[in-house]
């Protein structure tokens, strides 16, 4: 696959092949640092996949307020953030 920079700036848009269109689309965009580096899970069988552990494990979990830099809960929908579960979870006395 060609890279953005080496595509001449006279290309037409119809000669570039998808994966040189795709290539150029994602080097435009910007990456933001939290979105590369910390995966979201969801519910209750987000923590549980996580850890390893029941949803009843997990449910106890993140009532028990250690995670609670990592969760953010809005009504019934539940965020977690993995990488910052892991950190808080491994740092627990």
């Amino acid at each position: 696959m060609i890279g953005a920079e080496r595509i001449p700036d006279d290309t037409p848009l119809y000669k570039l092949t998808v994966g040189e269109f795709k290539n150029l689309c994602s080097s435009l965009l910007p990456k933001s640092k939290e979105a590369e580096d910390d995966e979201i899970v969801y519910g209750l069988e987000g923590i549980a996949k996580i850890f390893g552990v029941s949803k009843n494990q997990a449910y106890r979990m993140k009532k028990s307020g250690k995670l609670d830099g990592a969760i953010k809960q809005e009504g019934q929908v539940i965020l977690t953030y993995k990488k910052k579960a892991l950190e808080l979870f491994g740092n627990r006395k």
